[in-house]
């Protein structure tokens, strides 16, 4: 979906990205022609189900893809560097520097042999010209931030001797010891335990907004996106079918797909006990060989001939989305449109 360029330029711009991977059976076209702008200071949130490609994006812009992923794109910028044509070292500078990121388990960012300390100190001299004793006071003073009690004592530790929840707190700090501009967050809380997500989250949104940092937060927990996001865009069978303000989206969604999405959650005070919860029937089409029209078609109650066609894109920017309908079938649904 195109945008309306706002007068302050972004710090990440995403114009038309694809990731296509080619299987004995054909080419998966994994990511179809996304696109996103972020600001500095934005929090973007990434909504969908598991396998609609949230997280290749996440990857795709930090160029950690595997080899056999083909990336292509209108345009991938990064404050005026085009990540796209970027050398090896070039993306090697930029990692853990000025875009930092932060993985679902913990143990994928953390060395089991090395210390905390000396983790955290390496993160910041790799791009600082900063001496051993100041990288370990930066590290103290970080891990002390993300709520860490005795930060000093922690930093002789090793990544098994901490729980799941304050490992992530190290990574946390990890990708903060270089004030990074953007931290793409994947999906940051899933390996932990429900009592301690709510708690990390709040962390995470907290430093970035005291921290002036642009986000990228994926997830597939919309309670979370109505809480912490300024922008959301709903991925779909590799597509953002929706994107545009949080406040838009949640207050007036215009694709079905996320009308879908938000019926499923229950709400305080409406959803009555014992209560079905809401349903998308159907499963996500396969994305193997030509792909064709509305792929969220097969399980949309209003679907029509045209959805087999080429999708306008509907809607004024900010708030844009993918459907036949000019009104995204809200009046069908007893919505004012």
């Amino acid at each position: 979906m195109s945008h309306i360029q706002d007068t302050v330029k972004p710090l990440l711009s995403v114009r038309g990205l694809t990731l296509d991977i080619p299987l004995a059976s054909g080419t998966l076209h994994a990511v179809r022609g996304i696109d996103f702008d972020l600001h500095k200071g934005e929090t973007l949130c990434i909504v969908g189900e598991s396998g609609s490609g949230k997280s290749l994006t996440s990857l795709a812009v930090m160029g950690l893809l595997e080899k056999n992923i083909r990336r292509s794109a209108e345009q991938l910028n990064f404050d005026g560097i085009d990540l796209i044509g970027a050398s090896k070292r070039q993306m090697r500078g930029l990692r853990g520097d000025r875009i930092a990121m932060i993985f679902q388990e913990p143990m994928t960012s953390l060395n089991p042999a090395y210390t905390i300390g000396d983790q955290l100190v390496e993160a910041l001299r790799l791009h600082r010209k900063v001496s051993r004793e100041k990288a370990r006071e930066r590290a103290i003073e970080l891990l002390e931030k993300v709520g860490i009690t005795a930060a000093a004592s922690r930093l002789s530790q090793y990544p098994h001797q901490l729980s799941g929840g304050l490992r992530q707190r190290v990574v946390i700090a990890m990708a903060l010891m270089c004030e990074p501009e953007l931290i793409i967050a994947d999906e940051p809380t899933t390996a932990l335990d429900v009592t301690i997500q709510a708690q990390i989250l709040s962390l995470l949104v907290e430093l970035t907004k005291e921290m002036d940092v642009a986000m990228i937060l994926i997830t597939h927990d919309l309670g979370v996106v109505a809480r912490v996001a300024d922008k959301v865009g709903v991925m779909y069978a590799g597509e953002l079918v929706e994107t545009g303000p949080a406040t838009d989206v949640f207050g007036k969604p215009m694709h079905p797909y996320t009308r879908g999405l938000l019926h499923c959650i229950p709400q305080p005070g409406k959803t009555k006990r014992g209560e079905k919860l809401g349903t998308i029937p159907g499963i996500v089409p396969s994305l193997i060989g030509d792909v064709q029209g509305c792929a969220f078609r097969t399980r949309c109650p209003h679907v029509v001939e045209a959805c087999r066609g080429d999708i306008p894109e509907r809607g004024q920017p900010p708030h844009e989305f993918l459907c036949v309908h000019a009104d995204g079938a809200r009046a069908a649904e007893g919505e004012p449109a």
